[in-house]
């Protein structure tokens, strides 16, 4: 892309050449003390994250760092999307990155920002010391696949001449980020070729289930086949649908993990590296916590950053006794605590008591505000009201929609009475196929598990009562059939396949992009297959519709899965 910035502050780069012939030699005679610094800053809020930036810089300088590292475009916050298409917010973190670097000493700093040459904009690291800025790296992989397009906004680092190598004492280190570290041939080759044995990356790597594996075990491929180490500093935090996990990483040149940061919260480490990279730290143990954890505590991080972010302190849950509401509630109370729960029933006539006391158990249990509001007034007066449109036609999915739509009318106006963001609470697997009621149990401001398949939930829910050594769930939410319960014995099973053959049909065809052909081929029987992909295409426009959620999937629907709406693709059989 292209952009003219006139009257703006000059930008860092100076070409290919300034920057190649760049050699500060500083700090230690022998080895390197380096801080990592794993922040959550706050999109768009320059301000906030420069005076973080400066607060952990000083820690750094304190605890005798020659180089402290922070995120992928700290300054502005990742992804900010849009906003660098703005050209104030462009010249205010540049000018941000400036008085940051004015307040640096002896210490160096490696901070991301986004970069400006008049005619382009860059994805760019400003290695900071002195009062100034020494150098600046602009990244060279754009990725631009799944929830990344970044070729939307920045161009390229040039690559010939500009290795982004510096000098630091003894120790030749390099600046890298993100999606530059990924290629096996990419710019880190460069750099070691240059004489790079410590590679300072950069990072705003969001989580899906699986990522940390795949993450670590490149970092470590990466390492050995340089003979190089690599810090690895990633950012922590929600930010809309996505969520960071942090987990920064530290593995000298033989491979070897050295170092790990906190997953899914703030952390500051400090590692010594010899000069060519390697490290007399013992090999740092390995993380234990297994996938279903990990998604619950993303889940957790990405609620409370959305709510508190966007400025609210309390939630609001439609807590039915069933088991997605009880999982959301869980995950509510541990991102906010209790006293900023609000749950509330609504019954209608179709609404079993077992149901109105698990929930009301759950609420006692969590120590939730809790509140019962009948829908059967309301009900009683819509059918009253539309009897004579309706005269003549027997009872459908309206009546049953009606009902849901006037929880969702109940909750928005209790939101809209006390501030209280209303949390919605369906999962992956209902959004699939359009197992909702738009404008009625879809309505709210952020859809917690709408990533989660309706199996995972049920993992998930058991998981909460292991953490906690005794049944926060009741064993009975655990166990009754799913049921929206709008009309007399409703199960979901009456109107969908068991979630034991949905969901792996939904993964496969949303997540791996396979055709029904195809999924067929895995044993499933092709009506099936037919009907689940044809309920999946028709219902996309429902799902564009609603509330963002919390991405734990290597594709989620919304910023990750984009679909046409009008489509007449109809699934041929090869």
């Amino acid at each position: 892309m292209s952009a003219e910035f006139e009257g703006a502050a000059p930008p860092f780069s100076r070409g290919d050449a300034w920057v190649a012939s760049l050699l500060v030699t500083v700090g230690k005679t022998s080895g390197v003390r380096i801080a990592l610094a794993q922040v959550n800053p706050t999109v768009g809020d320059i301000s906030g994250n420069a005076a973080r930036a400066g607060d952990l810089y000083a820690r750094a300088e304190g605890e005798g760092c020659d180089v402290v590292v922070f995120p992928e475009l700290m300054l502005v916050g990742y992804p900010p999307e849009d906003l660098v298409l703005k050209r104030r917010f462009v010249e205010d973190n540049v000018l941000a990155v400036h008085r940051f670097a004015e307040k640096t000493r002896d210490c160096r700093a490696i901070i991301g920002f986004v970069d400006f040459d008049g005619d382009h904009i860059y994805n760019a690291a400003a290695l900071c010391a002195n009062g100034g800025i020494e150098a600046v790296y602009r990244k060279r992989l754009l990725p631009n696949y799944a929830v990344f397009d970044e070729e939307r906004y920045f161009t390229p680092g040039p690559g010939a001449g500009d290795h982004g190598v510096f000098n630091l004492g003894e120790s030749v280190c390099a600046m890298s980020i993100c999606e530059d570290i990924w290629a096996t041939d990419g710019p880190v080759t460069k750099q070691v070729a240059a004489g790079a044995r410590i590679v300072l990356s950069l990072n705003g790597s969001p989580f899906h289930s699986g990522k940390h594996g795949e993450r670590e075990a490149m970092l470590i491929e990466r390492a050995r086949a340089n003979s190089c180490a690599i810090v690895y500093v990633n950012q922590v935090g929600g930010q809309d649908e996505l969520v960071f996990d942090g987990a920064s990483l530290v593995i000298d040149s033989s491979g070897r993990v050295v170092a790990r940061g906190k997953p899914f919260e703030e952390d500051f480490l400090v590692v010594d590296l010899e000069v060519d990279g390697r490290s007399q730290l013992p090999t740092a143990s390995t993380q234990t916590s297994d996938d279903i954890d990990r998604m619950y505590r993303a889940l957790v991080l990405g609620t409370r950053d959305y709510v508190r972010k966007n400025g609210f302190t309390d939630v609001l849950i439609g807590l039915s006794g069933g088991i997605d509401s009880t999982l959301v509630a869980c995950i509510a109370v541990e991102a906010l605590g209790a006293e900023h729960v609000h749950g509330v029933a609504m019954p209608s006539r179709y609404s079993s008591q077992g149901s109105l006391d698990d929930a009301e158990a759950l609420a006692v249990n969590l120590g939730i505000d809790y509140r019962v509001v009948p829908i059967e007034e309301a009900f009683t007066s819509y059918l009253s009201m539309l009897a004579p449109s309706f005269s003549g036609r027997e009872p459908d999915l309206t009546e049953e929609n009606l009902q849901s739509r006037c929880r969702g009318a109940t909750l928005m106006a209790l939101s809209n009475k006390f501030n209280w963001m209303v949390l919605t609470t369906g999962n992956k697997s209902e959004m699939a196929v359009g197992y909702f009621t738009i404008y009625g149990d879809s309505v709210g401001g952020y859809a917690v598990i709408k990533d989660v398949l309706k199996t995972e939930v049920y993992a998930l829910c058991r998981r909460v009562n292991e953490r906690a050594g005794r049944d926060i769930i009741p064993e009975s939410v655990l166990v009754k059939p799913p049921s929206a319960e709008l009309r007399p014995d409703q199960r979901d099973d009456q109107s969908l396949p068991p979630y034991e053959v949905l969901d792996p049909i939904v993964r496969l065809y949303v997540d791996g992009d396979l055709t029904v052909s195809e999924i067929v081929t895995r044993g499933f029987d092709e009506s099936v297959v037919r009907r689940i992909a044809r309920l999946i295409d028709l219902n996309e426009y429902k799902r564009r519709q609603c509330a963002p959620g919390v991405r734990v999937s290597t594709k989620a629907f919304g910023k990750d899965r984009r679909m046409p709406i009008t489509s007449r693709y109809s699934h041929p059989s090869a």
